[in-house]
């Protein structure tokens, strides 16, 4: 197969098309949806509105309530372990509080728990890989705050109510909002570089479902900027971390409430029982249960595990229903095919266009809305382009960028973009980006207070892991803002706990055995396994070899 600038000669033709375009596109805007048309693309298009990728959780709190397959396999599992095995009298670690999960949210409340007085010493976070492996440093797009005279936290307030289709949690959405300023303010004193003009002012760009220019940016690297940032502050601050160490089940008392975890230490196959005063949960979302079927921008572990062990130990969940997937995720070279696009390619000018090089909507409409578009394009016409492999993709004209906002833009604002690509000799600044929608956010999760109080004691919230911040579908840069707003909020609580609380006395398992009785009165078939902690990529096959030669080496 011949290629010709990282493109097959078919895929050059239809470029071709979106060249002899772009003069007359240039300058043309086209109107984004009315609500009704909105309503009617998401209910023909979007995944979350199909219901043969869905069906009903059969116990629990939230028996009943109806959430993707993936989804519902993984709260219909039984524990990875036998409860009766963990020896709960050998304490491995004895600390105030416990925060599960090393990404944005887990490294926000560890520094806040330390900055309102909790000694480092009664500290302590794990995580299931590195300290960092999470979506927070694969953000890319940027981070809400409303933050200037022509902009107010009322308004972001409203956008993302809106963007949410008004079913947000509105205590939650208040406090998200009215943060952001303040977060900002402490990443410029951390040292985080966000794009400033010359004056040292913010630069400040649209997204999607946004009414005014709030997202701030460290090119397209924001997530890894800010990350990068944290991780060295908790590691100045000296507070202990295990990494490799992911959390498999809650520790709760003989009343219900949580007592520490039990953590799985991935390199030497040991258990480790760890007592606290209180729990931070923030292990992050589910984008590698590949909902629906759809590749995924998430990093290797992210398997909900976080909301399983929530769950078992009786705490309630919203929102699961709802999954986002993003409009761009790269569908062409096959080797990057999931990957992020990042939404801020649109907010600088890219169009999303046809095979015959023409618009099919507006490129900043709300992400489920645009995702719906794409999937409706690829499905229902032939103004698709098709891959090699045969997967099917809408164009996202970058080129148009260079000729909006002037040669050297995307280097200077878009720079991982243009590597990514150009690895495959795909040049971004020349040539447009094959896409098609990607799983990227987990919208619900564990159902939360402004103070990341979840509906059983002991036991924050924070993060992706949590649900009601976003309502049915999450706007751009919400996420990055959401970690840092409710990771800050719950450091502050559970500071405010660990002052409040003795040490538990009581260590149990109870909510485990309960759970093992609950699923076998449901005679569930095949019986499955969670926490999931890593992703299985092998074919039958393979697992059944590699177990074969397992068994003989015994």
């Amino acid at each position: 197969m011949k290629l010709i600038g990282g493109y097959t000669e078919e895929m050059r033709r239809s470029i071709d098309n979106v060249n002899k375009t772009r003069n007359k596109r240039r300058d043309q805007i086209i109107a984004d949806l009315t609500m009704e048309d909105r309503k009617i693309v998401l209910d023909q298009f979007h995944p979350d509105y199909n219901p043969k990728y869905k069906r009903n959780i059969s116990w629990g709190p939230n028996k009943g309530d109806n959430v993707p397959n993936e989804v519902a396999d993984v709260l219909e599992s039984y524990p990875i372990i036998n409860p009766n095995d963990i020896d709960l009298n050998q304490i491995d670690y004895d600390v105030g509080v416990l925060i599960i999960g090393a990404g944005g949210a887990g490294t926000n409340a560890v520094l806040w728990a330390k900055y309102s007085d909790v000694p480092k010493k009664d500290i302590l976070l794990v995580t299931k890989l590195r300290f960092g492996d999470c979506n927070s440093v694969m953000a890319q797009g940027g981070i809400q705050a409303a933050d200037r005279l022509e902009d107010n936290p009322y308004i972001h307030y409203l956008d993302a109510i809106g963007g949410g289709h008004f079913e947000n949690k509105p205590e939650l959405v208040k406090a998200l909002v009215g943060d952001a300023p303040k977060v900002i303010k402490w990443h410029k004193e951390l040292g985080v570089n966000y794009d400033c003009d010359d004056d040292g002012n913010f630069v400040e760009v649209p997204g999607g479902g946004t009414s005014r220019n709030r997202m701030h940016c460290a090119k397209d690297y924001t997530g890894m900027e800010i990350f990068r940032t944290l991780k060295d502050e908790a590691i100045n601050q000296g507070i202990p971390y295990l990494e490799f160490s992911p959390a498999i089940e809650l520790l709760t008392d003989d009343s219900g409430r949580v007592t520490g975890a039990i953590l799985y230490n991935i390199e030497t196959k040991r258990y480790f029982v760890v007592r606290a005063r209180v729990v931070v949960m923030a292990t992050g979302g589910f984008g590698r249960l590949h909902v629906g079927g759809f590749a995924t921008t998430n990093h290797y572990g992210a398997t909900m595990d976080g909301v399983v062990m929530a769950y078992r130990a009786g705490a309630k969940l919203r929102d699961l229903d709802s999954t986002q997937f993003h409009p761009t995720g790269a569908a062409y070279p096959e080797q990057i095919v999931g990957l992020l696009v990042t939404e801020k390619v649109r907010s600088l000018g890219g169009q999303v266009l046809g095979k015959d090089g023409i618009q099919i909507c507006y490129p900043l409409e709300p992400r489920d809305v645009e995702a719906a578009s794409l999937i409706k394009i690829c499905t229902t016409t032939h103004n698709y382009i098709e891959t090699p492999t045969g997967m099917r993709g809408i164009w996202l004209d970058s080129p148009l960028i260079e000729e909006l906002k002037g040669k050297g833009t995307i280097q200077q604002n878009l720079s991982a973009m243009y590597r990514m690509f150009k690895r495959f000799d795909i040049d971004i600044t020349m040539d447009p980006i094959l896409v098609y929608p990607t799983l990227h956010y987990q919208n619900g999760g564990v159902d939360l207070d402004s103070n990341c109080y979840s509906s059983i004691k002991g036991l924050l919230i924070a993060g992706e892991v949590s649900g009601g911040v976003h309502g049915k579908n999450r706007l751009m840069g919400n996420s990055l803002l959401e970690i840092n707003v409710f990771g800050r909020r719950a450091g502050i609580t559970a500071a405010k706990e660990y002052r409040k609380n003795s040490i538990p006395r009581k260590l149990t398992l109870n909510h485990v055995h309960n759970t093992m009785k609950a699923l076998d009165a449901l005679n569930l078939k095949p019986k499955k396994y969670a926490p999931i902690i890593l992703p299985e990529y092998r074919s039958e096959v393979v697992k059944d070899r590699l177990i074969q030669l397992y068994e003989q080496l015994s």
